[in-house]
């Protein structure tokens, strides 16, 4: 009489509760875990089991029967209450023989272990064909939603992410497509990545890619205007202007949910061929995974902009130390130069003007430096106006003539910069590389500033 897989077994629960005091459980085998699916009271029901633990773990591996008269001695036995004195466990197979859960019945008191041995492999033979029939062991919707979250906060990208919310909408909604589409800076745009899209979700895409900004963002408005909802394709209704390009892409049954804040945020649409009416619980499950998805990509966001930030000097916007000694750690003799920089002049700057000034001088230099490099060449801050860059070079000379780059176009921007170079010799720290580009910079002060010079060889 059940009509879910639920159902089915806490009826055979039920019926065993009645003929015996024992402590009773079902579990099946679902995503990896032995999940304990219906149960009579107990000091202790664990939820899931790994599906090699504890006697009920033996038993669905090995596929046979365990019949254990004092659980003291078998090492398997899982605690369930203190005390139990015997357990029963049988498997329960589905109709070609598979193991598919267990039936775990254990005492407190004297139990007549084999007789209820063949009552157990009966009752257990037809729950087996009973749950094949409806469907196989499977998750709730929440517990679904539950380890889908798990797999988004484990996400270490953007991209990641939102893959993994694409999975989870169409997993836990049970409808074929699933498009993320995100607003703030930068303006309306599809923002995830396609995970094992069908046709419908491929269409989705495609028109969504054709509309343009300003339609994108009307379907954003609409999410946010009005909350989360759901439509169908009704014959004879016409859809809302902002869902046009759903329907021509051929979309049935659609649920949009605003995803994160109006103004930064965007919606998650959850769409399906067939001409469904979703339940309410659909639509909430969709808002509770819409917002533990947004709530992820905002930390990781904010874990970026914290990244960025403790590598970058918050002045001038350069790279500072940090990252400047891991680059050097990697410098390639004879190929990598470093152009130790600094600005003439610049105490007396700060001791006329000010430090306000003093700074403006630096952020001019910083892009006047940034402009006048190669693709590639990289700039760092290590100091107050100590600079260093790291160039890929094929000779020395080559060194010299972006050194030279440099010194033009600080005098362009009013100021002066002396310029020491060196080449890495093989075997020698990146430490002293930069020592001696230092020591030729001090030549160029000594020679009255304004100028580069090549550390000798």
């Amino acid at each position: 009489m059940a009509s879910t897989v639920t159902e089915a077994c806490e009826a055979a629960v039920s019926v065993l509760a009645r003929y015996t005091p024992a402590t009773i459980a079902i579990l099946l085998h679902v995503h990896g875990r032995l999940r304990c699916v219906a149960a009579t009271g107990s000091w202790q029901v664990f939820a899931t089991v790994a599906p090699d633990a504890g006697i009920v773990g033996r038993v669905y591996t090995g596929g046979e029967p365990a019949v254990v008269p004092d659980v003291e001695a078998d090492a398997d036995h899982i605690p369930v209450r203190p005390d139990v004195t015997a357990e029963l466990c049988v498997p329960v197979l589905d109709p070609a023989g598979r193991a598919i859960g267990v039936l775990d019945l254990q005492w407190t008191g004297p139990a007549d272990l084999l007789s209820w041995q063949v009552v157990a492999e009966r009752v257990a033979a037809r729950l087996g064909t009973g749950i094949v029939a409806l469907g196989g062991p499977a998750e709730s919707r929440s517990e679904k939603l539950l380890r889908h979250a798990s797999a988004m906060a484990a996400a270490t990208t953007e991209w990641d992410l939102m893959g993994a919310a694409i999975a989870a909408a169409r997993d836990v909604s049970t409808l074929a497509a699933a498009v993320l589409l995100l607003g703030g800076r930068g303006g309306p745009r599809l923002g995830a990545p396609m995970v094992a899209p069908g046709g419908l979700e491929t269409r989705v895409r495609a028109e969504l890619g054709e509309v343009g900004r300003l339609a994108l963002g009307s379907i954003i408005d609409r999410a946010h205007r009005y909350g989360a909802g759901y439509t169908l394709g009704e014959s004879g209704h016409p859809p809302t202007a902002e869902h046009e390009p759903l329907v021509r892409a051929g979309v049935g049954t659609l649920v949009a949910v605003p995803f994160g804040p109006p103004e930064r945020g965007g919606v998650l649409l959850v769409a399906d061929e067939r001409l469904l009416r979703p339940d309410p619980t659909t639509v909430n499950l969709m808002e509770l995974l819409a917002g533990q998805a947004w709530g992820c990509l905002d930390r990781l966001r904010t874990l970026d902009r914290l990244r960025e930030q403790a590598s970058s000097d918050p002045l001038t916007g350069l790279r500072h130390t940090g990252p400047f000694g891991q680059r050097i750690a990697s410098v390639t003799p004879g190929r990598t130069a470093l152009l130790a920089i600094d600005v003439d002049g610049f105490k007396t700057v700060n001791d006329t003007y000010g430090h306000q000034a003093g700074d403006r001088v630096l952020i001019d230099l910083a892009r006047a430096l940034e402009g006048a490099l190669r693709q590639g060449d990289e700039l760092y801050r290590i100091g107050g106006d100590e600079f260093v860059a790291v160039i890929e070079v094929g000779r020395p000379d080559e060194a010299v003539r972006v050194a030279e780059r440099l010194t033009a176009a600080a005098r362009r921007i009013g100021r002066t910069i002396s310029v020491g170079v060196a080449l890495p010799h093989p075997g020698e720290s990146p430490e002293l590389t930069l020592r001696r580009a230092d020591q030729a910079l001090y030549a160029v002060k000594r020679q009255g500033r304004d100028g580069v010079h090549l550390s000798a060889a």
